[in-house]
């Protein structure tokens, strides 16, 4: 047999190394290829100080210039001559691309704007490069560089012009507000509820510069032209340079006309209701949150409530198991809390179950029921109801309850509870109240839009809600809202009595009704929803300085229910 050959000891070397030269070559490889793939280090600021501009994190941009262009250009100053670019050109989004490789030591990166007027806008960002400290680059900022394209010197500048108003309609399609003047075949009616435009309030001009409308345009001021502004002006159009040159140009897009919630017999109804006096009526459907009709105050003034926020505190008291719906109380004219005597209106002698109780009102059962429920219950209650929440709807204002730790004491809480107090609210709001006991305990989102999809909001339990509208319909039969029956419709109501200098007057014997002269101080409140077993309308009627409420604010109520349950 052939001997096998014998390896050499240089063989035997080789063979041992022959590994750790492949490791060797690899390395070597890869160092390479990590060298083809190294980006100069204008390259890798200039992507950051782009994906810093696309978030807005102005102050990274800032951090990433040269020493003496942050000398110059404070964050404040560095900050303000961006987002006035970006106004000055409608921008809502930045978005950067790769950039290029440095040239004469300037970044080209690609940088795409969307903007509201002018579309989708390509520019270039030139970003001069200079030696910074120890040998990294920074960026040599210029004000040029605040909006991509602009060229040394240059200043961006804006021309824009609107296109005609569109009509807003009513939920039948009446026209409420049409053409240059605004007018309707419905006259006062429509203008009671369509509102005002004119020149814009100081408080509106950042919105409207950002939107692009011209500073000398009419805009929505109140009512639907103030809900629907945006939709009605539609897009501005016009032409957008740097120094002389033309960078993008727009032609205005007309709006779209708006199909409001407004039914013009409900708001006829609300107006004739309101009978030129101060204060407000609101009119909504309970299931969806629609508006039906607003007309005075109905949603811009709030007041106190007096006894329809009892609505809130019932439904408070029942959920904390405070009371019970079988609780009865002693039949009296007045209750002591801290120590001071609250009256029942005019001197009135009830009690009895909790539904009479709620029927006639009674402020010698409400008030210690609010005091026991106590001030964290009673503003959770509250707020479950939406006091204290920012409204949905433009021009809407806030309503409120003070924060438990500020109400003070039994009291201030049982004040509090009757709709004294420092609690404020609007007939739109109590609508919305009297919506959620109508549904079940679930409070609808308001809404001035056909057809808009809404939600709603757990306002109070079931059982409560169930219990409450019962209460609610002893009012209108029996007790304090007799005023607002309709024939043949089972309306629930609750009235209310605000801002009562004294419940009983000092001049009538105890028990005699306090003289009418003796109630213009007072606001008139009534809130209701109908029919009972299926509600399609819920209504409040404030008027201020009217007297009492179930004299006065209930039968402008039935006035509107009649109105509303014809459709």
């Amino acid at each position: 047999m052939p001997q096998p050959a014998r390896r050499t000891p240089h063989a035997r070397r080789v063979r041992h190394l022959a590994p750790l030269l492949a490791v060797a070559a690899a390395a070597l490889l890869a160092g390479l290829v990590m060298g083809a793939r190294h980006e100069p280090s204008e390259r890798t600021l200039a992507e950051r100080y782009a994906a810093a501009w696309e978030r807005g994190d102005y102050a990274s941009m800032r951090g990433m210039l040269t020493a003496a262009a942050r000398r110059r250009w404070s964050l404040e100053r560095f900050t303000r001559a961006h987002r006035e670019a970006a106004e000055l050109g409608t921008v809502t989004a930045v978005r950067a691309g790769e950039p290029a490789d440095p040239s004469d030591d300037v970044v080209r990166v690609p940088i795409r704007l969307r903007t509201r007027i002018f579309g989708t806008l390509d520019q270039v960002l030139a970003l001069p490069m200079a030696r910074g400290a120890g040998d990294e680059r920074a960026v040599a900022w210029a004000p040029q560089l605040a909006f991509p394209g602009m060229r040394p010197g240059e200043r961006l500048r804006r021309e824009t012009s609107l296109p005609p108003r569109a009509a807003i309609e009513a939920r039948d399609g009446t026209p409420l507000a049409e053409g240059e003047s605004r007018l309707s075949q419905l006259g006062p009616v429509a203008a009671e509820i369509a509102g005002r435009i004119g020149p814009a309030p100081p408080e509106r001009a950042a919105e409207l510069r950002a939107r692009g409308v011209p500073p000398e345009s009419a805009v929505g001021l109140t009512g639907l032209e103030r809900e629907f502004d945006a939709r009605l002006t539609g897009t501005p159009g016009g032409v957008l340079r740097a120094g002389a040159r033309v960078l993008a140009r727009s032609r205005p897009r007309p709006g779209t006309s708006v199909r409001s919630t407004i039914d013009p017999d409900v708001q006829l109804a609300a107006v004739e209701a309101l009978a030129g006096r101060y204060g407000g009526i609101a009119v909504v459907r309970p299931a969806d949150g629609e508006v039906l009709g607003l007309a005075g105050v109905a949603f811009s003034a709030p007041q106190p409530p007096g006894s329809v926020f009892k609505i809130v505190t019932l439904a408070g008291a029942l959920e904390a198991g405070v009371v019970k719906p079988g609780s009865r109380f002693p039949v009296q004219t007045e209750t002591v809390l801290s120590g001071v005597t609250l009256d029942n209106a005019n001197g009135e002698a009830c009690g009895g179950t909790l539904r009479n109780a709620f029927a006639h009102s009674c402020n010698s059962v409400f008030a210690p029921m609010g005091a026991e429920l106590g001030a964290e219950r009673l503003v959770a209650a509250a707020e479950r109801f939406g006091f204290n929440e920012d409204p949905v709807l433009e021009g809407a204002a806030r309503s409120s309850i003070p924060a438990p730790a500020e109400i003070g004491d039994d009291l201030a809480v049982g004040s509090t509870a009757i709709g004294q107090g420092k609690v404020l609210t609007t007939p739109l709001h109590m609508a919305l109240v009297a919506s959620a006991i109508a549904e079940g305990g679930r409070r609808p989102r308001p809404t001035l839009l056909k057809g808009a999809a809404t939600t709603s909001a757990r306002a109070t339990t079931p059982e409560a809600a169930r219990f409450i509208g019962r209460a609610m319909r002893s009012v209108v039969r029996r007790g304090t809202g007799v005023g607002a029956q309709v024939p043949g419709i089972a309306v629930a109501g609750k009235t209310g009595t605000a801002e009562l200098r004294s419940t009983v007057s000092a001049d009538p014997a105890p028990g005699e009704p306090v003289p009418e002269e003796d109630l213009t101080d007072t606001d008139a409140w009534f809130t209701a929803f109908a029919p009972l077993k299926e509600p399609k309308v819920a209504v409040c009627v404030l008027l201020v300085g009217q007297g009492a409420g179930g004299a006065t604010a209930a039968p402008a109520a039935k006035t509107v229910i009649e109105a509303a349950l014809k459709n």
